[in-house]
């Protein structure tokens, strides 16, 4: 008798590390994410410092030992934005595939958008609208949208971790630090719409899908919630006036008073707000007046691809 197959699949993104194993049915066996930071001092330095490689080292080689125990033998393991920017990339991706032994791979910001689109909008009921996801990470944040069966995407070079360490500070936000950051993020939303006219269509008549980090911490603090319920932020409707809130609610404040909110994810802390930056110049750039909230994400959409190559 043939023993079930599980497969995994292995993010390593700017900000977290986050792990899914999925069995031959794909019925979640494990979930897991941890702050790491690998993206610390990238936009700067372009180089992957030593400290954030130990820190990602360390929960890969935790992760083998829960691949190990679920039966994995296959995987893949993906890195993105602060990978991609590193000139050192390369030594992080032959140690990653050392320690977990599974297939590694960097995708460019297509690749990430078409995986995350695949995971955030699998189960949607269906919408007149067209369905646009926008998946904040910590040194990018990828739009994509399928018009005429056709997958547009752009990956931009924003997220919560580059927009902190280029403009806002991780402290309480100046007047001066909001208009650089506004600035930057405008910026990019202008090369986003250059690259991709197809989007200048879809304003006012979108349903905006918002997965990652960023957009999961901004619900667990709208809920109000002490410990992670997946079930409480998966599908949560949050409008544009209430993500304004929460980033001028968390710009006047310090980390550590952020920290002390229920619902803040320790690591979180002192990006989060730059993520809500981010979040409402691209609802307000696409006449979103609400935001549906999505834990599957561009993890969902690699087992799908393991299981269904």
């Amino acid at each position: 008798m043939s023993v079930p197959e599980s497969v995994a699949a292995l993010d390593c993104g700017s900000n977290s590390t986050r792990l899914l194993i999925v069995n031959e049915r794909n019925e979640t066996l494990r979930r897991e994410a941890r702050i790491t930071r690998l993206s610390q001092g990238v936009d700067a330095t372009r180089t992957l410092l030593p400290e954030a490689l130990q820190r990602s080292y360390d929960v890969l080689s935790e992760y083998r030992s829960f691949m190990d125990e679920a039966g994995v033998d296959r995987g893949l393991l993906v890195a993105t934005s602060a990978v991609r920017d590193a000139v050192n990339g390369g030594e992080f991706l032959d140690e990653a595939r050392r320690r977990t032994r599974v297939d590694v791979r960097i995708l460019d910001g297509n690749e990430e958008a078409t995986f995350s689109y695949v995971g955030a909008t699998s189960g949607l009921p269906p919408d007149d609208r067209s369905t646009v996801i926008v998946d904040v990470g910590g040194g990018s944040t990828e739009l994509a949208v399928e018009i005429a069966g056709v997958l547009e995407s752009y990956s931009m070079q924003l997220g919560c971790v580059r927009v902190t360490e280029r403009a806002l500070g991780k402290g309480v936000v100046s007047a001066a630090s909001d208009r650089a950051a506004r600035a930057m993020i405008e910026t990019e939303l202008d090369r986003a719409w250059s690259e991709v006219p197809d989007f200048a269509q879809l304003v006012g008549n979108v349903r905006l899908v918002g997965l990652a980090g960023s957009v999961s911490t901004l619900a667990q603090l709208d809920a109000g919630l002490d410990t992670y319920d997946r079930d409480a932020v998966h599908h949560r409707t949050l409008s544009l006036s209430t993500v304004e809130l929460w980033r001028d609610r968390l710009a006047a404040e310090s980390p550590e008073d952020r920290l002390a909110r229920p619902g803040m994810a320790k690591g979180r802390e002192d990006v989060l707000h730059a993520g809500l930056y981010i979040l409402v110049a691209v609802m307000t750039r696409l006449g979103a007046s609400e935001l549906l909230t999505s834990e599957n994400d561009i993890l969902d959409g690699i087992t799908d691809s393991l299981l269904d190559p």
